[in-house]
């Protein structure tokens, strides 16, 4: 007993070892990254293939219920949480039509080439391919798009499928798994069972979304309690829909875009920046984590293939990822202009449409973790002593379309955007520089009744007022209008740089205070954490931020 209890020791240490190296290797690869221009998932990706092909390295499994249930939900969740309700309400019918229709419309596709051109797979296996590889993937899509200037309404078009498209690519692997269990498989029940599936993940989520609403409204301001909480609910609504024999997937997209659109109310100041905080570093190491042990996989994914020539390896992978790559074209524009043409209404209301942005979304369909987990968590026997079919070959080809998507696609992308001309729509920066000089403009009226008044020293309001000004000043000079005012953009300048320095000389001055023992840690952290608050509103009012 305990030298078992030495080997399990032993063997749990290496593999913290191996997850603190991988740490060390994403955080270097997204630096990396930033300065190549290089979407930090690929680099990711083909570091792991590259680490995993290293002799004497342990084999690093990816457990598929790992997948599902650590990193999925916080990973949709905080794609849910970033996307405009609003925008995905109004977007709707071409969310839809990717999300439900493509997706469908893929495996389809997939399971025929399949059938057709690769020996061994059966209709119910071919399907079961189709519905592994037919959902791109919402942390490739949202981090592929990002940074690339493409319109706010394509994003939102794309974010908006990659949140609910997984939901409909599992229930579609769930039913062809029953059939290649099972040998049957009834249209109508299976329709009827992803209406009753997707619904019932809704419901739960917005029930959850809800109760978690009540309960961030009745706790006293706590931002670390809080942020936990925001943690807790994606894993909350995910577990209670699953249990309830829903959609886990629409279970914790609904309750992130509930608790997005009423974050307002719920979060203080301070929870509001801590949680943030919080996330964007927790995401971006489960991020990193989910694509490197994808490149990881491919090692003892090839070895469960050997019995292939690679010749003909290399030929299926092409045909699978064409089949997915060439259905979404074929897909989205028939589903972009058809309905156009037949719907005087939807040409009204969706004016902006050209075929560039077409083309944009036809190319963005990555894929990722969801689909190579669905393909690590198919059964090994179909019944005692009778393996699954085909599924080594089903590794593979998943792998392959994770390949050529993520990596080929993800990289021509910015290529794609660039030839095709493609430039921000200036929407979204036009708005909130309205919102600005509106806020800017309310803010000196309110200044200009307190004097009158004469609740506040002229001094105080006139220094305040001042500084207004200079934000006005700055506003207007962003949007090129000629500028009458009695604050130049020398003094701007000059109120900015003299703003910093005081920053400056007010950080040394803690410094000095804490090495000569006046003050304590606890305060030290405090004003610096006022100063880093100030400094990011002056950055801001810079245009720097």
């Amino acid at each position: 007993m305990g030298k078992f209890r030495k080997i399990s020791y032993t063997w749990a240490v290496r593999e913290i070892e191996l997850f603190i190296v991988l740490l060390a290797i994403i955080t270097a690869l997204a630096e990396v990254g930033d300065r190549v221009r290089i979407p930090y998932p690929i680099l990711l990706v083909l570091a792991g293939i590259a680490i995993g092909s290293l002799p004497g390295l342990p084999h690093v499994e990816l457990n598929p219920e790992v997948v599902f249930l650590v990193f999925l939900p916080p990973l949709l969740y905080a794609a849910a949480w970033s996307t405009s309700w609003p925008d995905f309400k109004a977007a709707r019918r071409p969310i839809s039509l990717l999300a439900l229709g493509c997706v469908l419309f893929t495996t389809t596709l997939v399971a025929v080439v399949a059938h057709q051109f690769i020996p061994g797979f059966d209709w119910p296996t071919a399907f079961v391919l189709g519905a592994i590889i037919s959902p791109p993937d919402a942390v490739a899509a949202t981090t592929a798009i990002k940074g690339l200037g493409i319109p706010r309404r394509v994003v939102t078009v794309l974010e908006g499928e990659s949140l609910v498209n997984d939901a409909t690519g599992l229930i579609a692997y769930r039913y062809a798994i029953a059939a290649v269990l099972t040998g049957q498989f009834v249209l109508w029940q299976a329709g009827v069972q992803f209406l009753l599936v997707a619904g019932a993940g809704i419901a739960t989520g917005l029930a959850i979304g809800w109760l978690i609403y009540r309960v961030h409204l009745i706790t006293p301001d706590n931002p670390v309690g809080e942020t936990s909480l925001t943690f807790l609910t994606p894993y909350v609504a995910y577990l209670a829909a699953e249990e309830l024999g829903g959609s886990g997937v629409l279970a914790v997209v609904a309750a992130g875009l509930f608790l997005s659109w009423r974050s307002a109310e719920i979060f203080s100041t301070q929870t509001r920046l801590q949680a943030y905080a919080v996330w964007n570093t927790i995401v971006f190491l489960l991020n990193g984590v989910v694509f490197i042990l994808i490149g990881l996989q491919l090692p003892a994914i090839l070895a469960g293939i050997g019995h292939f020539s690679p010749l003909a390896l290399v030929g299926y992978g092409a045909l699978v990822s064409g089949a997915v790559i060439v259905g979404r074209l074929l897909w989205v524009y028939p589903g972009t202009y058809l309905p156009r043409w037949a719907s005087r209404q939807i040409r009204e209301r969706e004016p902006d449409t050209t075929v560039k942005l077409v083309t944009v979304v036809a190319w963005t369909g990555m894929r990722g973790v969801v689909s190579l987990a669905a393909a690590l968590a198919l059964p090994l026997t179909v019944r005692p002593g009778v393996p699954f079919p085909q599924r080594d070959l089903i590794l593979f080809l998943t792998f392959c379309v994770i390949f050529s998507t993520l990596v080929l696609q993800g990289l021509s992308l910015p290529l794609l955007i660039r030839w095709l001309g493609i430039q921000p729509d200036g929407r979204e920066a036009k708005a909130e520089w309205e919102t600005r000089l509106q806020l800017a403009y309310d803010t000196i009226e309110y200044i200009e009744g307190s004097l009158s008044l004469g609740q506040v020293s002229d001094e105080v309001l006139n220094q305040i007022k001042t500084k207004y000004e200079i934000r006005i000043q700055r506003l207007r000079n962003q949007s090129g209008m000629n500028v009458t005012g009695r604050i130049d953009e020398g003094q701007i300048v000059q109120f900015h740089q003299l703003q910093a320095d005081i920053l400056r000389l007010e950080r040394d001055s803690v410094g000095r205070l804490r090495k000569a023992g006046r003050i304590s840690d606890e305060t030290l952290r405090r004003l610096e954490y006022e100063l880093d608050l100030e400094e990011s509103r002056l950055l801001l009012e810079k245009g720097e931020a």
